[in-house]
């Protein structure tokens, strides 16, 4: 081992441990490996940003875009509707449901494809009466199942096209030979035996019970010469500072009731505020001001604090939140967003913490009140995703064939040889916004720029991994532990490793990582390429054992219930059952 194999093997050892430890963004963690390369000399100055304009990091960002476009054209709220009506057995939502996320992450990203069918999982939850944990892991692995079968399904897919030598890159449906088996294996798996694996928790207790806000709220009457008529909500807020936890949740003046009223709406004699404070909050209000407990005692409960536009949703906080680490008050989000948060959940029970003060996490289940508008902007802005309550969208046909058809133009584009993936797909990415499928504005927003950047810092890295000679000293080392081992021994050992190797990281960097390993490996069996290749990207999206193997997987953990050792019971042979048909499949068709 030489100097610079020495220092890559450390930079990698130190970057696997701090993608492990979880105390740092990953894209924090990449950029830190990238400049510690860098600057030890083993990436060219004019190399290191390269990443940057790689064309596997274009791609990823145009697929993200492309997927937020047919997402505002409702072509996925057009497939999602049917679930609906496919009746209450587990069996039959499970199979519906799976396939479906598995058949929209094969052209979107998977992320985005179970935040759109995670609303409808809990909702057909409620209706059957069953546990969504049922519902909620499948749907999560279903979405990874389906990125495997198509270039553009997920990152990993596209990083390995990139990698594949003496030939063209990896097309469209080359990864479907492969990825389809497994999907269609994993599917019905999870569908007839599967979900009969997954815990059978009641969705956190009783979900009626545990955002029961009734007991958390009261009426109080500003008096006819109250010091703070003609002053505004906010200023009565303020008089409170940050300790206090109270929500103004309606307004009732002149036998007129307004829910959720704006914090600037000027307040008069004889105004009935219904809040949602905690028995100290409440006191605390009474003795700073000079209101006064109404004489009837408020009886609503959750269903009556939606009304007209004003309605009461459950949000769960995605894992790029900017929500994480910080307070509601900090935040300000009632002045922001003209929103109400009136509870969390957090680990199947309700946080008896005051809501202003608290840190959020991710996972966290928000119960929050406010106008249709303010809660899609509350959700866009903050990483949110709408629980059970997401209304699908009717839908404009004609926007949803436009979406559909530049989708589709760019997909033959890239099938028939004239464009490179990269160059098609950002093209119909510049066509949607120019037909204003969205915004400029969306477009950039819904790039994943942690994704980017990780992507981005990580190539270099892979590649000073293969330059140093890092990737052959490892292949060596694996060929003289399995000397004699048939090439389909060899396939499987590179598939389970980079499968092991995404449940603790994220999936992007364990086939940036592996794929030089796997190319040396090639080369000294005088194999060819592909087949190695295919098994790291297989490898690279099973990550079924984790929660933190992925995004899917973390987002589904707090609605369904799960803890971290939930995961394997399902996961386990699932992912054996993806072994044992990939294998055989990678040597049949690429060997």
């Amino acid at each position: 081992m030489n100097t610079d194999q020495a220092i890559v093997f450390a930079v990698l050892a130190i970057t696997l441990a701090l993608f492990i430890w979880d105390k740092l963004r990953f894209d924090v963690v990449s950029m830190l490996a990238l400049l510690a390369v860098a600057l030890a000399g083993l990436v060219p100055a004019d190399q290191v940003f390269a990443g940057f304009g790689h064309p596997a990091v274009v791609t990823v960002a145009a697929v993200l875009v492309i997927s937020q476009g047919l997402v505002n054209a409702g072509v996925v709220d057009i497939i999602a509707r049917f679930l609906g009506k496919v009746g209450n057995h587990p069996t039959v939502q499970v199979a519906t449901l799976t396939a479906m996320v598995a058949v929209c992450s094969a052209f979107m990203n998977n992320v985005g494809a179970l935040a759109l069918l995670m609303p409808v999982a809990v909702w057909m939850s409620r209706q059957s009466g069953n546990s969504p944990s049922i519902l909620l892991m499948p749907l999560a692995f279903g979405s990874l199942l389906g990125g495997m079968t198509t270039l553009i399904g997920t990152p990993p897919n596209i990083i390995i096209a990139s990698y594949r030598q003496g030939e063209a890159p990896f097309g469209m449906f080359d990864f479907l030979p492969v990825g389809g088996a497994v999907a269609l294996a994993g599917v019905l798996f999870i569908a007839l035996v599967g979900w009969r694996l997954t815990p059978r928790r009641k969705e956190n207790g009783d979900q009626q019970e545990l955002f029961s806000v009734g007991d958390y709220l009261a009426e109080v009457r500003l008096p006819e010469e109250s010091k703070s008529a003609g002053g505004t909500l906010h200023d009565l807020l303020e008089k409170l500072g940050d300790d206090a936890d109270v929500a103004v949740v309606g307004l009732i003046r002149d036998e007129n009731r307004q829910l959720a009223p704006s914090t600037y709406r000027v307040l008069r004699g004889n105004d009935i505020l219904l809040l949602q404070a905690d028995t100290d909050s409440l006191q605390q209000l009474l003795d700073n001001t000079d209101l006064e407990i109404a004489e009837q005692t408020a009886e609503e409960g959750r269903e009556d604090l939606g009304a007209g536009d004003v309605q009461v949703s459950e949000l769960v906080i995605g894992s790029e939140s900017s929500l994480i680490g910080r307070s509601a008050s900090r935040l300000k989000l009632r002045e922001r967003y003209g929103v109400n948060v009136l509870a969390v959940a957090r680990q199947g029970h309700r946080v008896k913490k005051r809501i202003g003060a608290m840190s959020f996490n991710a996972g966290d289940i928000l119960l929050v009140q406010g106008t249709g508008e303010a809660i899609g902007g509350f959700v866009a802005d903050l990483n949110c995703l709408p629980l059970a309550d997401r209304g699908l969208r009717i839908g404009n046909p004609r926007r949803s064939l436009l979406a559909t058809g530049i989708f589709a133009a760019a997909l033959v584009l890239i099938v028939a040889g004239v464009l490179p993936a990269a160059i098609a797909l950002v093209a119909a990415a510049v066509a949607m916004v120019i037909v204003g499928l969205l915004t400029s504005a969306q477009a950039y927003k819904s790039i994943d720029w942690s994704i980017i950047v990780l992507l981005a810092a990580m190539i270099p890295v892979g590649g000073a991994l293969e330059s140093s000679g890092g990737a052959e000293l490892i292949a060596n080392q694996m060929l003289a532990l399995g000397q004699g081992l048939p090439a389909a021994a060899i396939v499987a050992v590179v598939l389970v490793g980079t499968m092991l190797l995404s449940n603790v990281v994220n999936n992007a960097a364990a086939a940036i990582l592996v794929a030089p390993i796997a190319l040396s490996l090639a080369g000294h069996m005088e194999l060819p390429s592909d087949p190695l290749l295919m098994a790291v990207a297989v490898g690279a999206s099973a990550a079924f054992l984790t929660p933190i193997g992925h995004q899917s997987n973390a987002l589904v953990m707090e609605p369904g219930g799960y803890r971290f050792g939930d995961y394997w019971r399902l996961g386990l042979p699932l992912s054996l059952l993806l072994v044992v048909v990939a294998v055989p499949m990678i040597l049949w068709v690429w060997g």
